[in-house]
């Protein structure tokens, strides 16, 4: 293949600002670009948690493809496209992280905003290992959705809608938590107690789907509700596993955000949970936004922490092919 120069750059609220010493790098043309330079390792980088290397992994893929191969193998724009970005950002990010995880981030940085059902484990570990004899027809055989086991994977864009008016958004806690060895143990857990387990697992769906339909319904007053719902068999699995899911520091901090700042409908410790962020759903205006900045000044204050409310809201698009002329000198 032709020689290729390649530089990646990650948005700043991937990670926390202070683990950094170094200021923002500022353009030649004078244009505004997110991203800083933190002068220390990426593995070093202190992770807000929004699924930085999936999201990583995935434009690194989009851009290969798209400067590889001819707008009739491949394209942003059409359906095939994105389920072959999708199937060959799965297997890279799954061999980078040497395991077969859930793929709901790969899924969402491809998609958009989604609800996702996750694809069969054996669809990946049939390819094996890069180098051995057939590799490369097995990853072309899985990305193009051509072999004996066909993708299960369900994604639904329509699946679920945030009201008009109200905005998704990330508070950044600034305290890193081993996210492969928390779900290790809830997975032990869920091993040795597999009816009590089930029952759990099958409840916090239901309580999932049923905010997704407050979510569509645009019945902002039964989001406070709905979320609460999730976060109590949250903790209850946390108890159960023996791991802080939602500790009680971030409890604390859900319950006093959303009773104390008007606006703020609902939240939860997200993905595999922890000590490191939090999501809101709010009302997206600019009175809410400063209101929470406000409190989290003061809740960082009196429980000497560092909490902060990142930029990045919820987006309905996934992976797109940007004009390269905008990010100036780092063109």
């Amino acid at each position: 293949i032709r020689p290729a120069k390649i530089t990646i750059l990650a948005d700043n609220d991937y990670y926390s600002h202070s683990s950094s010493s170094g200021p923002t790098p500022t353009p030649k043309d004078g244009s505004h670009h997110h991203f800083t330079s933190f002068n220390v390792r990426l593995q070093d980088a202190h992770k807000t948690g929004l699924g930085s290397s999936a999201a990583l992994v995935t434009a690194f893929t989009g851009a290969l493809l798209s400067h590889y191969l001819p707008s009739t193998s491949f394209s942003l724009s059409s359906a095939s496209g994105r389920a072959k970005l999708h199937n060959l950002a799965q297997a890279a990010h799954c061999a980078a992280q040497g395991k077969v995880g859930s793929g709901f981030d790969v899924a969402a940085a491809v998609f958009g905003t989604c609800v996702y059902r996750r694809f069969s484990p054996s669809i990946l570990t049939s390819v094996g290992e890069a180098g051995t004899p057939g590799f490369a027809t097995r990853v072309k055989s899985v990305v193009e959705d051509s072999g004996g086991e066909k993708w299960d994977t369900e994604i639904s864009k329509g699946g679920v809608t945030i009201p008009s008016g109200m905005a998704l958004v990330m508070c950044d806690v600034d305290c890193g938590s081993q996210t492969v060895g928390m779900v290790k143990k809830v997975l032990e857990w869920r091993k040795s107690d597999e009816v009590g387990s089930k029952v759990l697992w099958d409840e916090l769906q239901l309580r999932n789907v049923a905010l997704g339909r407050t979510l569509d319904g645009g019945d902002v007053g039964g989001l406070e509700g709905a979320f609460g719902g999730i976060r109590e068999k949250i903790r209850e699995m946390g108890v159960k596993s023996g791991v802080p899911i939602e500790p009680v520091e971030q409890t604390e901090l859900l319950d006093a955000v959303t009773k104390g700042v008007e606006g703020v409908k609902g939240g939860v410790v997200p993905g595999a949970g922890g000590y490191d962020a939090i999501v809101l759903l709010v009302k997206d205006d600019a009175e809410t936004l400063e209101a929470i900045k406000t409190f989290l000044i003061k809740w960082s204050e009196e429980k000497k922490s560092n909490v902060k409310l990142l930029g990045a809201k919820g987006e309905l698009e996934g992976a797109r092919k940007e004009d390269i002329a905008a990010y100036g000198e780092f063109a």
